[in-house]
């Protein structure tokens, strides 16, 4: 019997208001108000060139596509977040689709979307912080940064800036692709951005289907590779009373005329704090560092 190592990091995730900045109202938007400037200064000195340029005809060929359900189940979270969260995707495809991201450009999913705002039509739709899903307006676009990870994963594009979270709120109902493959979001300061580090421009395509959202990724040359993205050494732990999950996610390069990978990498390791308890999972004693699964 074949067997694999886990190690548990130290310390262990957490959520909550456990920062100062968290214990009252005022000093939150005050911290939000300071790391938002900050951004902005960031933007303005980086000497980065920010994708900007919109096209309405697609480049000729495909990197790769990907979808996600508009609906799941969510828990026990209220129906209606995910209704209104349709609208905020809307506003939000409308300021990404067509983008052109050329040679030496950086893409950044808020600087493009901006700051979701009752006045631009956002409303109230579901969002994962401090440690809670709640509802918050703009709340929902994290989809779309989710299925824009995923699409780049595909593709020689260079991520360089991804947030995620340190919790895992609901069960997988629904979930199509690994767990810890998605992005989070919060304007301005937790970002999605990736730079094209290649010779060739590459354009983002979105697009609201009757019950998903659509993404394509093209690019004006036809690429040489293919990119299989996989989950390895995934496990539900149970330390002390809390639970938690942990993954790899690798990714592997193939040519297109080869069926052997050219090279495999580790983009990721995940270890998240479960709100909810899973059906099976193993138990762990409390000051273990590293433990043994058989498989």
């Amino acid at each position: 019997m074949t067997s694999r190592q886990i190690s548990i990091p130290d310390p262990l995730p957490s959520v909550g208001p456990t920062r100062w900045s968290h214990r009252s109202a005022w000093v939150y938007g005050l911290a939000t108000g300071f790391y938002r400037l900050k951004r902005r200064i960031h933007w303005w000195r980086s000497g980065r060139d920010y994708a900007v340029v919109r096209a309405t005809d697609p480049l000729p060929f495909r990197a790769d596509r990907h979808s996600s359900l508009l609906i799941r189940k969510l828990g026990n979270t209220d129906p209606q977040l995910q209704v209104n969260k349709i609208t905020n995707l809307r506003i939000a495809v409308a300021s990404l689709d067509g983008v052109m991201v050329r040679p030496g450009e950086t893409f950044s999913f808020c600087k493009l979307v901006g700051k979701p705002t009752r006045r631009r039509g956002f409303v109230e739709g579901l969002e994962l912080c401090r440690g809670e899903a709640r509802s918050g307006v703009g709340g929902g676009i994290c989809q779309i940064a989710n299925l824009l990870h995923w699409l780049v994963l595909h593709s020689p594009l260079t991520v360089v800036e991804r947030s995620q979270h340190s919790f895992d709120p609901f069960p997988d109902e629904g979930r199509i692709i690994p767990f810890g493959t998605g992005a989070a979001i919060f304007y301005n300061y937790v970002d999605y951005q990736f730079e094209n580090r290649t010779p060739w421009t590459f354009q983002i395509r979105l697009w609201l289907a009757d019950k998903t959202l659509e993404g394509d990724l093209r690019c004006s040359h036809e690429l040489e590779h293919k990119y299989r993205v996989i989950e390895k050494n995934h496990a539900f732990l149970k330390i002390g009373t809390r639970f938690y999950r942990t993954n790899e996610i690798w990714r592997k390069k193939t040519r297109k005329c080869e069926s052997v990978a050219e090279s495999e990498e580790l983009i990721t390791r995940n270890f998240a704090l479960l709100k909810y308890e899973p059906t099976s999972f193993l138990s762990v004693e409390e000051g273990e560092r590293v433990i043994t699964i058989p498989e």
